[in-house]
């Protein structure tokens, strides 16, 4: 009886932590059509300054040749634009960035290939060092996936309209969206955040973020807050914030966007989302007591505080997922009715979560229910990351410093570049990680509890256990893969 009074109650918390989490969707949607007429203003008389494009990248052999000829196509005078390539690279990207460099030199672009004796300090490390010599008011930052179009200075430089304005942020677009499932899926994921998320904050007037990438900086801005700091993972949303709360404002574009490439291969994706959830997590903790002492109002450190400490609802969603099957048997055994129809509510946050995301798809696409068909399998997929980002979020909360792991890029955009795959040079693990196990067993765990929710008929607990059953077998299983097909390539 303690027992299952011990798991109720558990329960009862996690799901109130996800319920507080989800639940914020609604008021997403409550700004989105209140602000919805705040769109910015462009000076279309905008000055031609100086601008310093950097790129900052580490082993792209397969994507830097691609993001240097985007860059010099730009529209935009020669003897206006800088470019600085942040090659922080170990292998023969080196190599093949020098001949490029020099090409383009010889084109009469000033580009520099700048190469630092050691990766301390990861991107922001090389960001900065580059801002030593940068000879532009403007910094435009572009990762090695990105494609930005000829128009994007001309674009994003007329909306700094006044001088308090420090960056002009871009909405992300997606190369390869219909390569895969998988691709689908995370596309669907970044459209609720750059469609909804940052554009409502934008408009409302809360604090937005550099999402890495696709943006244009004011020199002066990234200065006066301090410049590039290492301390955390990602380094774009730690600058953001010092700069907001410096009285820096930004601008977010949604109707202009950046072309990139999506992730193709689970054990990447896994990489890029462990470092994005982490790197939320100890920006948070470092930045968290400077935004509830500054000035800035009680509107605006609310809506940081939950920016900062979303992914606190990661560690809670595991541990619903576990406590869900022994919650069958005591429903069935014990006289606890009551509050198993009191937590129906929780259902709250799942229909949140999905306005959310369907107002996100609706916004800026014509074939929107095609794309919001995916929302199951992107709700299995979020719990099947359940333990990968648990584990981030606790590492980020203990101060556990690790690796900037980059993610591998595969110049992959239709299905037929898929063979291209298990032949990436940067693929390289062939061990499976334990958690991959762990996720494996957790799926057998999750199965038992389907059964049992068939068994028992409880019909309203099935769909749920579905999801954690799909999304840990979904992850564990391509990873696996991965691994597998590197070992046999390796034979």
């Amino acid at each position: 009886m303690i027992f299952d009074e011990i798991v109720l109650f558990t329960y009862i918390f996690a799901l109130s932590v996800i319920l507080i989490f989800g639940s914020h969707g609604f008021v997403m949607i409550f700004y989105h059509h209140k602000y919805r007429k705040n769109i910015p203003k462009p000076n279309e008389s905008h000055e031609e300054a100086i601008v310093t494009i950097q790129l900052p990248m580490y082993n792209e052999l397969y994507v830097a040749e691609r993001l240097i000829d985007a860059i010099c196509d730009m529209d935009y005078p020669k003897d206006k634009l800088e470019i600085q390539v942040l090659d922080d690279s170990t292998d023969e990207t080196v190599e093949l960035v020098d001949k490029i460099v020099k090409q383009k030199k010889a084109q009469g672009f000033d580009i520099q290939h700048i190469c630092r004796p050691d990766r301390s300090g990861y991107k922001a490390g090389a960001l900065k060092e580059g801002l030593k010599t940068a000879k532009g008011k403007y910094i435009a930052i572009f990762d090695a996936d990105f494609i930005p179009k000829k128009d994007f200075l001309h674009s994003t430089l007329k909306y700094f309209t006044n001088e308090k304005i420090g960056l002009v942020q871009t909405r992300w677009e997606h190369l390869n969206e219909d390569f895969s499932i998988l691709t689908k899926i995370q596309a669907l994921a970044l459209d609720g955040h750059f469609v909804i998320e940052q554009s409502v904050r934008n408009k409302a007037g809360f604090f937005i973020q550099f999402n890495g990438t696709g943006g244009v900086w004011k020199k002066e801005c990234i200065e006066d807050a301090g410049n590039w700091h290492a301390d955390t993972l990602t380094e774009d949303l730690d600058l953001s914030y010092r700069a907001q709360l410096k009285g820096w404002k930004f601008v977010y574009l949604r109707d202009f966007t950046t072309p990139a490439e999506l992730p193709a291969e689970m054990n990447a994706l896994k990489a890029q989302q462990f470092r994005w959830t982490k790197g939320a997590i100890e920006t948070g903790k470092k930045l968290l007591p400077m935004v509830w002492k500054s000035k800035v109002s009680l509107r605006i450190k609310l809506q940081a505080t939950f920016n900062l400490t979303n992914n606190l609802v990661f560690p809670f969603t595991l541990l619903a997922g576990i406590l869900n099957v022994p919650l069958i048997f005591i429903k069935n055994a014990g006289p606890y009715w009551n509050f198993f129809n009191f937590m129906a509510v929780f259902v709250v946050a799942f229909i949140s979560t999905f306005l959310f995301y369907l107002f996100a798809q609706k916004d800026v696409y014509t074939d929107w229910r095609k794309k919001i068909a995916l929302f199951p399998l992107f709700m299995a997929g979020s719990m099947g990351f359940a333990l990968n980002n648990t584990r981030a979020v606790i590492e980020g909360l203990m101060s556990r410093k690790s690796e900037f792991v980059r993610t591998p890029k595969f110049k992959v955009v239709k299905k037929g570049d898929q063979s291209s795959i298990p032949k990436n040079k940067y693929l390289t693990k062939t061990k499976i990680q334990p958690s991959t196990y762990i996720e494996m067993l957790l799926a057998v765990y999750c199965l038992i509890g389907v059964c049992a929710a068939i068994y028992f008929m409880e019909i309203a607990a099935l769909p749920f256990q579905l999801m954690f059953f799909l999304g840990f077998a979904t992850v564990s299983i391509m990873s696996i893969r991965q691994s597998f097909t590197k070992k046999q390539l390796a034979k």
